[in-house]
């Protein structure tokens, strides 16, 4: 099974990262083949809101930019399942996740659906006091749902919970494995 753990940080060696490498950890660990797409990494430009608000996104199911938004966006129609790893700014998601998913979201609802179905688990890693991680989280299940992706679990990360959630990552990404290739066998796939 293939699993896309998209992550969105300026820190490689942040409470973000390390979120990230358990959780792959835990996918590897439990025979799931993941593969990280790190979007502070990656051209991702904002949306143009085209035309009158709408371009090519409702009439082809495209964007127009030209970056890397189309191969990220394949990279997520060929997975089985996707993990979304964020840090907590102001109590929402990295400025760049927001972007991207404006782009995806803009594709999917109006003409693709490609990724209507697919099972993810979200984790918000909060500084700070932490008290964003729940909204946060909320925000990011509400942006997915626009487009019928399914939240299997969503998991907080704080600096007061680090020190047991970070392994208790490992779990997370084991049994999330575990229930894509439980999934996947059930449906024949």
């Amino acid at each position: 099974m293939s699993i896309l753990v998209v992550w969105a940080s300026p820190n490689q060696d942040g409470l973000t990262s390390a979120a990230k490498d358990n959780i792959l950890k835990g996918l590897s660990e439990a025979g799931g083949e993941a593969e990280a797409l790190h979007l502070n990494k990656r051209d991702i430009r904002c949306c143009r809101a085209c035309g009158n608000g709408w371009g090519l996104c409702r009439s082809e199911g495209r964007c127009v930019i030209n970056d890397d938004f189309s191969e990220d966006y394949q990279r997520l129609v060929s997975a089985e399942a996707i993990v979304w790893i964020t840090p907590v700014y102001w109590h929402d998601l990295a400025e760049n996740l927001k972007a991207f998913l404006d782009r995806l979201r803009r594709c999917e609802t109006r003409r693709n659906h490609f990724l209507k179905g697919k099972k993810s688990l979200l984790v918000a890693c909060a500084g700070g006091t932490g008290r964003g991680a729940i909204q946060c989280l909320d925000r990011l299940e509400d942006t997915l749902g626009h487009m019928d992706i399914v939240a299997v679990d969503r998991l907080p990360i704080i600096r007061f919970n680090r020190e047991y959630m970070l392994p208790a990552l490992l779990g997370a990404g084991r049994a999330f494995a575990a229930h894509i290739g439980q999934t996947a066998s059930e449906e024949g796939v």
